[in-house]
């Protein structure tokens, strides 16, 4: 089958917006949790979150937006989008112009499009709330097109242009895993050349809050004790929002146009728990059965994995089986284990592409980041080797994990080229 290389890589993450910055952000444990006050006046039991820094996407009307320098979309293309879907497309030229590639190249009918999100709660409720105002008489043109959780398909291919394979990822926080697995398959299996993977999230209250009524979410005011992986003190997890999107080519199309060879996607799978709606399954078995799927997918034995980027959020439960998951398919051989959240917070369906391209940075740059904010390790993740500080040193396979609500896991192998 064709090898899958990844050749562009773009971000708006809480950490920063370019690889530069975000790369030094991993390497030197920068955190991009801060605090957050999105209602003055109003006491909200959140404190913290990863916000993105320079953006305000908070108002009804998207002409109001305000983007960092350097950040701009004309406002014809703003009419449809969430919030999370403008930063989907700062991320998507970004990741165009990494691969050497121009938003033309994007319609030759053998590019595709995978994107995941949750859809907008926020806009949802604004134009529903407006709708209600006027006796549901009145509602706006494209409320749907930018609410309901296919908005960054709808998007992403009118604005691109998209005429191969299009298709959305709807599983929670393994949503964008799930989408870098099927993409790099229908470049394996030769249906597409391309595919540009898309994973994006909104930061609100709207998005957010509800994850506090199922005490999901840390209500810690310190940026540095909200989330802690893998920390016997861990109490839920933070948010954050935004996008990060990964170009994806087959070698023979990347050997063609000489593309950047950032890494290989030499691998994935995928498992359910088929246990709980909501609750990992105690002994992480679902999370454990992706890895081995992966890992032999990929062709790759347990131990020459250097690095396995853990999707663990700070909830007890989720980060509890992951580390057994871990201590199973790995035991004695020990690769260095941490989750990236401490420093971003935890980006729900955005996780899982924007931490395998998390992934390709400690590829290139030759760094495996340390679990920031651990002072105690769990008990059941003890005997793992989860450094504290960051080491320079160049992981030759990364395997990195994700798990959403009804026991959905994904497990990717990322590799050298």
């Amino acid at each position: 089958m064709e090898s899958v290389l990844i050749t562009g890589l773009g971000f708006i993450t809480s950490i920063g917006h370019d690889r530069t910055t975000v790369a030094h952000a991993l390497k030197e444990l920068r955190s991009g949790v801060v605090p957050w006050d999105p209602l003055p006046g109003t006491t909200l039991p959140v404190k913290v979150a990863g916000t993105l820094k320079g953006f305000d996407l908070s108002a009804a009307d998207p002409a109001g937006w305000v983007f960092p320098d350097g950040c701009a979309i004309d406002r014809q293309t703003l009419r449809s989008l969430p919030p999370h879907g403008a930063c989907a497309v700062l991320a998507v030229h970004q990741a165009l112009a990494s691969a050497g590639l121009i938003p033309d190249d994007c319609r030759d009918g053998r590019t595709g499009l995978a994107c995941a999100s949750g859809g907008s709660p926020q806009v949802m409720h604004q134009r529903l709330t407006a709708m209600e105002r006027t006796g549901w008489q009145r509602g706006h043109p494209l409320g749907v097109i930018a609410s309901v959780a296919g908005t960054l398909n709808f998007n992403l291919a009118a604005h691109l242009g998209i005429r191969g394979a299009c298709c959305g990822f709807v599983s929670a926080c393994a949503s964008s895993a799930h989408a870098l697995g099927y993409a790099a398959d229908a470049i394996r299996l030769g249906r597409q050349d391309r595919m540009i993977v898309v994973g994006a999230e909104d930061l609100n209250v709207a998005m957010l809050l509800p994850f506090h009524a199922m005490g999901a979410v840390s209500l810690e005011a310190d940026p540095a004790r909200a989330s802690c992986p893998f920390d016997a003190c861990r109490s839920g997890f933070t948010g954050t929002g935004g996008a990060a999107v990964l170009i994806l080519e087959s070698g023979r199309t990347a050997s063609r146009l000489g593309s950047p060879r950032l890494a290989r996607l030499a691998g994935w799978g995928e498992a359910a728990d088929g246990l709980s709606v909501a609750a990992p399954h105690p002994q992480g078995d679902g999370l454990a059965r992706a890895m081995k799927l992966a890992l032999t997918d990929a062709g790759i034995n347990a131990d020459e994995v250097g690095w396995v980027n853990a999707h663990a959020t700070s909830t007890p439960a989720g980060d509890r089986a992951e580390a057994l998951a871990l201590q199973r398919v790995f035991g004695h051989h020990r690769p260095a284990v941490s989750s990236t959240k401490a420093l971003t917070g935890h980006g729900l369906s955005l996780a899982g592409a924007m931490e395998a391209a998390f992934s390709v940075l400690a590829l290139q740059e030759g760094f495996i980041p340390g679990q920031a904010n651990l002072v105690t390790v769990l008990a059941e993740g003890v005997g793992l080797d989860i450094p504290r500080e960051t080491r320079d040193l160049r992981p030759q396979i990364v395997a990195s994990n994700a798990s959403g609500f009804g026991g959905a896991n994904v497990c990717l192998i990322l590799t050298h080229d």
